[in-house]
């Protein structure tokens, strides 16, 4: 079973300002992202996979604001490969009622945080009431960690270090800290391995394959493959070409004496039940 646990949708550029738009051209180097979604792309994309989360965005600081009701409308088309997670930003007034709404009456069944994109720590205790609520609920929360393009997105906040505190409180949520914490991956393995709950996914990184051979290797030293979830970070890039990419790492070091990533690892990567991990089999 492929489960790609990072997808988005949205309409751009509708659902963007026109500062993140113009930072977006810097987003992957060499290479200007088209950020359209559309479920057939994504699908032509994702020829080997089962299932997929999905959600939109809220980070007001940045420019980019995806409705709930948007996300849960584009699920609602495709239940048989979608589940939808809804969107925060604590930054902002009536968040704790949108944390309701999304949930109890949209179903949509984890939380999606942009920290450093709307400019708040995870950590802080001004989030206690969607931690708790996060337990109550056995809602999954994945969070993004690591790097950005846009300028006025903090980097503190983005931090995989602060996941800790906020696991030591909240033992029983399932968190998900996306992109390996890229470029803070030995954080965010650290925090992985302390903690039972806490996860990490491993999406948009194929296209810097040695910066992702160095990472895995990381978490190759410290055992903690187990610790981390296929995902695709799709308009960014595909399933289907970051399958492919991870498959190929090795292949960078023949002729050398560098230690290779164990594969049967790799595939056990791709073909993780991420579904049972996070509680969303049912």
């Amino acid at each position: 079973m492929i489960v790609d646990v990072h997808s988005h949708t949205w309409q751009y550029p509708t659902h963007f300002n026109d500062d993140f738009q113009q930072q977006a051209r810097r987003a992957r180097a060499g290479a200007e992202v088209d950020l359209t979604v559309r479920y057939d792309e994504y699908m032509a994309g994702a020829t080997q996979v089962d299932r997929t989360i999905v959600f939109g965005g809220k980070a007001r600081l940045s420019g980019l604001w995806v409705d709930d009701r948007y996300v849960a409308e584009y699920v609602s088309a495709h239940p048989e490969k979608l589940i939808g997670f809804l969107s925060l930003d604590p930054t902002q007034d009536g968040w704790q009622q949108e944390m309701m709404y999304g949930h109890q009456e949209l179903g949509l069944r984890g939380i999606k945080l942009l920290s450093m994109y709307a400019g708040f720590q995870p950590d802080d205790e001004r989030l206690n009431p969607l931690w708790e609520y996060a337990t109550q609920h056995s809602l999954p929360v994945l969070l993004h960690t690591g790097t950005t393009f846009i300028a006025q997105a903090p980097l503190e906040c983005t931090l995989p270090r602060h996941l800790d505190c906020v696991a030591i409180r909240f033992p029983d949520v399932k968190m998900i800290m996306a992109h390996l914490g890229h470029p803070y991956e030995h954080e965010c393995v650290a925090v992985v391995r302390k903690h039972t709950n806490v996860y990490t996914d491993v999406s948009a990184l194929h296209y810097r394959p040695f910066q992702l051979y160095h990472s895995l290797m990381l978490v190759q030293e410290y055992g903690v493959w187990d610790k981390l979830l296929f995902g695709s970070d799709y308009p960014f890039t595909t399933v289907d070409a970051s399958i492919d990419g991870m498959r190929k790492l090795n292949e960078q070091v023949e002729g050398t004496s560098l230690p290779r990533l164990q594969a049967d690892e790799i595939e056990a990567l791709i073909q993780r039940d991420s579904l049972q991990i996070l509680g969303l089999n049912g």
